[in-house]
């Protein structure tokens, strides 16, 4: 496959989530934790900042990142959504990952993808921890792309757990009040990892 033909194709199981509603929402990490043993566990070769939050968690990681890479860091970036181009979704030190790498990845595991029926998410986020591991990052920092406790990024253990500021948003999957999209949020937190958390609100 080229890149176009890749990109149909991740973008053909990317879940409408406002087509189909909450059904497009998976209930467990499984397919994840599958992808990620078949890969041979990439997320364990790196350090990470996993960023969750409602609003602010994307220039939170822009900014962590750039910091973190003019100390000197080799660092790995995870965001989403994409603005124009798929690739600003994966970033070493601000380079986008290469279109052949794409290419070359999802040809070669294709057909256990099938077979695992991984989602747009989840075959992302496999792509970008292998590349972080290839590319030998000192660390990477992760942004959730839905919620937290059951999004695709939530295997990793970070040195670190970031909770921006909370409000209303994908209620129909995260929960109706301010304390359910909370908790989702705060399954990011792991035993042990220090966690920063942004502002706060009395949710009036």
């Amino acid at each position: 496959m080229n890149y176009q033909q890749t990109l149909d194709y991740l973008l053909a199981r990317l879940p409408m989530y406002y087509r189909i509603g909450a059904s497009a929402y998976k209930a467990d990490l499984g397919n994840t934790l599958k992808l990620c043993n078949l890969l041979g566990n990439p997320q364990n070769s790196f350090k990470s900042v996993h960023i969750a939050g409602t609003n602010g968690k994307g220039s939170v990681s822009h900014i962590l990142a750039s910091i973190l890479q003019e100390k000197g860091l080799k660092v790995g970036l995870y965001t989403s959504p994409h603005l124009k181009d798929f690739r600003e979704r994966i970033r070493v030190n601000g380079m986008k990952v290469p279109r052949r790498y794409v290419s070359s990845f999802i040809q070669k595991y294709k057909e256990e993808f099938e077979q695992f029926q991984l989602s747009f998410f989840e075959m992302t986020v496999g792509l970008a921890f292998q590349y972080f591991r290839e590319e030998e990052v000192d660390i990477a920092v992760v942004e959730v792309g839905l919620g937290g406790r059951l999004d695709s990024t939530n295997i990793i253990t970070p040195v670190l757990s970031v909770i921006t500021n909370i409000s209303y948003d994908h209620m129909q999957l995260l929960g109706d009040t301010l304390e359910k999209i909370a908790i989702e949020k705060a399954g990011i937190i792991k035993p042990g990892v220090p966690v920063v958390i942004g502002e706060t609100q009395s949710g009036e």
